[in-house]
C-alpha cells in the first residue's frame, strides 16, 4: 500500500479516536428531560420572538417565494442540506421545485447529504450514488460530506456531547441552506429542520452512532425519548453554530405521513392534510411554527401525526432548542400569499383539504 494513503488513513483513524474519547461533556450521566410529550401552547411560552414566513402555495414559485425571504446571510460556497430519500420514495421534497429554486437562486450550490448508519440503499457512498440518481437528484452536484471521513464539531453547552462528528466536506462550505420536507419520524416522533441538520450531517458511522446506541449493546436504536432528541439537538447546534449567521430554513409541509422518507416505499400513507411552506432564519421558531400548525387542525386531521409525535416524546426536541439558547418558540407568522400581513398557525390550518395522491 502507497505509504501516503497509509499515513492518510493513520491520521483520519488517530482524528477518529480523539473525538471518540472526548465527546462525553462530562464525567458525570447525564441526566434526560422530560414532558417531551406534552405540547406547551403559545401562550404559556415566554421570551422573544422571530419572524417566521408562510405560503400556501405549494410549488416551486411558492418555495422560491419563502427562501428570498430568508436568504440575506446566504454567501459564498453554498451547501443545500436535503433529504434525498430511500429509492422510489413517494414523499420527498418535488426535483423540479428544488431545481427551480437552485437554477434561479442557487446556481452554484450542491445538495449535501451523509450516508445512513442503517443497512440499505444509502449506507455506502456506491450505493447512495445510485439511490441520488434513481430518485431524479441529477441536476445539479451532489456531495455525499462523509464520503472521505469525518471531522468534529464543538457542541456549546451541550451535556451529552462535547464535540460532533459531521461529514467532513461540510467545512468546505460557507453557508447552509436546510430545506426540509416536514413529516413524522418513527424515532422522533417528527422531523423539521433540527432533525435533518442534527441526523442528516452527523457522519454515517460514528456520529450517528454516537446519538442512536449505547455503546456495547446489541439494539442500534436503544436511545429513544427525551435523552435522543436532547443527542439530535446537540447534533444540530454543532452544525449552525459552525455557520453562524450564514444557515436558513425552509420547511414544507407536504405528503406528511408519520414516516419518515428513510422509510420510502414503506413509509405509512399520508393522512395529514397538506398545509404550505414555512421559512425563518430562527431554526426553534419555524419548526415550533410547523407543531403549532398541526396542532391547530382539526382531531381528524392532525390526529395520527399527533400520535407518533407524543408517542416518541419528539416535542422535547423544541424545549431543548430553547434551553441551548437555539431560538425563539414565539414568532410573528407572515402570510405572503395576503400582503404579509400577520398571521395566527390556527390561521394557516384553516380551510385544508383532506390528502390525495398526487396523479
Amino acid at each position: 500500500m502507497n505509504l501516503i494513503v497509509i499515513a492518510i488513513a493513520c491520521v483520519a483513524i488517530a482524528a477518529a479516536l480523539i473525538c471518540f474519547y472526548s465527546k462525553r461533556s462530562s464525567n458525570a450521566a447525564p441526566v434526560p428531560g422530560k414532558d417531551g410529550d406534552k405540547y406547551v401552547p403559545y401562550d404559556k411560552r415566554t421570551g422573544g420572538e422571530s419572524v417566521v414566513y408562510f405560503t400556501r402555495d405549494l410549488s416551486a414559485d411558492g418555495l422560491i417565494k419563502a427562501y428570498e425571504k430568508v436568504n440575506g446571510g446566504i454567501t459564498g460556497k453554498v451547501g443545500v442540506k436535503l433529504h434525498t430519500g430511500e429509492q422510489n420514495g413517494p414523499n420527498i421534497i418535488p426535483r423540479e421545485w428544488v431545481k427551480a429554486l437552485l437554477e434561479k437562486d442557487l446556481p452554484d450550490a450542491a445538495i449535501i447529504e451523509t450516508n445512513t448508519y442503517y443497512e440499505g440503499d444509502r449506507s455506502t457512498t456506491a450505493l447512495h450514488r445510485k439511490t441520488i440518481e434513481v430518485n431524479g437528484w441529477t441536476f445539479c452536484p451532489v456531495d455525499i460530506m462523509d464520503e472521505e471521513g469525518n471531522e468534529c464539531l464543538p457542541v456549546k453547552g451541550g451535556k451529552w456531547f462535547k464535540q460532533m462528528s459531521v461529514g467532513s466536506h461540510l467545512l468546505n462550505y460557507d453557508s447552509m441552506v436546510a430545506l426540509t420536507h416536514f413529516k413524522g419520524h418513527t424515532q422522533g416522533g417528527f422531523g423539521g429542520s433540527n432533525k435533518n441538520i442534527g441526523i442528516g450531517c452527523a457522519d454515517g458511522h460514528l456520529g450517528k452512532a454516537w446519538i442512536h446506541t449505547t455503546p456495547g449493546q446489541p439494539n442500534q436504536w436503544d436511545i429513544a425519548q427525551e435523552e435522543f432528541m436532547e443527542r439530535m439537538t446537540e447534533s444540530t447546534k454543532a452544525t449552525i453554530d459552525h455557520f453562524g449567521e450564514h444557515v436558513t430554513y425552509v420547511n414544507v409541509m407536504r405528503n406528511m405521513s408519520v414516516s419518515c422518507d428513510c422509510e420510502g416505499l414503506a413509509a405509512e400513507p399520508v393522512v395529514t392534510p397538506n398545509v404550505g411552506i414555512l421559512s425563518s432564519t430562527d431554526i426553534l421558531a419555524i419548526d415550533q411554527a410547523c407543531i403549532d400548525i398541526v396542532y391547530a387542525m382539526k382531531e381528524e386531521e392532525h390526529h395520527a401525526l399527533v400520535e407518533r409525535i407524543e408517542s416518541r416524546h419528539g416535542l422535547r426536541q423544541l424545549s431543548y432548542m430553547k434551553e441551548l439558547g437555539m431560538g425563539n418558540d414565539r414568532y410573528t407568522l407572515i402570510d405572503l400569499d395576503n400582503g404579509g400581513v400577520p398571521i395566527t398557525a390556527a390561521d394557516a390550518a384553516k380551510g385544508l383539504k383532506p390528502f390525495v395522491l398526487p396523479e
